[in-house]
């Protein structure tokens, strides 16, 4: 199996690195790379941008506007944007519930909501967690109840993602509890502004505004909303977690910060020795690095596979694990090389319109805030242990 990217696949990078250079605006660069928050309007106008460009869909089939790439160019343009500092894009429309709309929705669904995803009319947001059902999702209790033409909605979901942006939210709803749990659910669309929605702010760690819970308190959406078959929302579901685990290995983004982190321990300390000259510290190092190439060569044989035709399986979860892990490391690993300097840090510094000197320089790289922020990524998704459960099942016969 060939591995090695092709000549046109070699200039596809090319092209894409010309693009970065000349569209990807400084000031969304020079954010991304300093640890700072983004704003919405951050996040918008680089959607935008690559909306203009045609490269904002990337997953979708070129009928509905997508750009047609394999999945070795979708590799390269992430890792690309990755090295050049642009934002990660906000998955839950485009990559996620986009999908869905275009598998299993109907025409007019198609018609209404993927266009207002393209131009950046819509924000959505993901209703799946619930308190009790985060990982055990299946045991979701929000229900939709069906009162003429439209569904009542009751419950609430967690964990929601910058829900305080959007106007749209795909809700996983109860709406039978006569079957087996999976085979009760049903994937509805449902329109934030409606009556009844109320959105709770929960402050992080890192004194964050990311993550809300949301409260439907005899919510009315109408049945056209309901995507694929009643009661059958459990496939919808599982086909959406699959495009959310795409790309979850984050080779880009761990290359990235692996970069930055020997840059930071390069540097001389006060004793005038660089910490990289730290046999202890050069080890973990490599450590780390040699796990990052195997997954990115394990991510290079699985797309190598599947543009000769194969499917990807359980091997995506395995790479979900350890990329995720992977960054995890990273990311401890610059903590304790800024030693002190990783622990302070002011509010103020971490939004996108900070413009005074900050506290130190190395500011960027990761110190408490980011740390914990990343303590997630083995969780969201599917956790970890879900992860190796389904490896054990599909590739173990366990």
């Amino acid at each position: 199996m060939n591995i090695r990217y092709s000549a046109d696949e070699l200039a596809f990078r090319d092209e894409v690195r010309a693009f970065l250079r000349e569209a990807l605006p400084a000031d969304i660069a020079d954010s991304v790379r300093l640890g700072r928050r983004l704003r919405k309007e951050d996040h918008q106008r680089w959607q935008r941008i690559l909306a203009k460009k045609g490269w904002y869909a990337a997953n979708w089939p070129i009928e509905h506007g997508g750009t047609g790439w394999s999945l070795v160019q979708k590799h390269i343009f992430e890792e690309a944007c990755a090295a050049f500092g642009a934002p990660r894009l906000i998955s839950f429309g485009v990559n996620m519930v986009a999908p869905v709309i275009i598998k299993f929705g109907t025409e007019q669904q198609k018609a209404h909501y993927l266009p207002r995803i393209l131009s950046g009319e819509d924000w959505w947001c993901q209703g799946y967690s619930e308190p009790g059902a985060g990982s055990d999702l299946a045991s979701l209790k929000t229900r939709a109840v069906r009162d003429g033409d439209h569904y009542v909605v009751n419950g609430q979901k967690t964990w929601t993602t910058l829900g305080q942006y959007a106007n749209r939210i795909f809700c996983l709803v109860r709406t039978s509890s006569e079957a087996r749990p999976q085979q009760g659910i049903s994937f509805l669309l449902i329109d934030m502004d409606s009556p009844g929605i109320s959105v709770r702010p929960i402050i992080t760690l890192d004194g964050e505004h990311e993550v809300n819970e949301v409260f439907f308190d005899n919510v009315r959406v109408p049945v056209a909303n309901l995507v694929g078959e009643e009661n059958r929302g459990w496939t919808c579901a599982k086909y959406l977690l699959t495009h959310e685990r795409t790309g979850q290995a984050g080779i880009g983004f761990s290359k990235a910060a692996l970069a930055h982190l020997k840059q930071i321990a390069a540097r001389e300390t006060r004793d005038g020795r660089p910490l990289i000259e730290n046999p202890r510290l050069r080890t973990r190092i490599a450590e780390v690095e040699m796990r990052l190439l195997a997954v990115e060569v394990s991510t290079l044989r699985i797309l190598a596979a599947t543009r000769d035709g194969g499917v990807p399986g359980a091997e995506s979860s395995i790479l979900k694990i350890q990329g995720s892990e992977i960054r995890q490391a990273i990311s401890d690993l610059t903590r304790r090389v800024l030693g002190p300097q990783a622990l302070p840090f002011v509010e103020a510094e971490l939004e996108a319109g900070f413009d005074g000197q900050p506290r130190h320089a190395d500011y960027s790289a990761a110190p408490a805030s980011q740390y914990f922020n990343l303590r997630k990524l083995s969780i969201y998704g599917g956790s970890n242990e879900i992860q190796k459960n389904i490896v054990a099942k599909t590739m173990l016969e366990l």
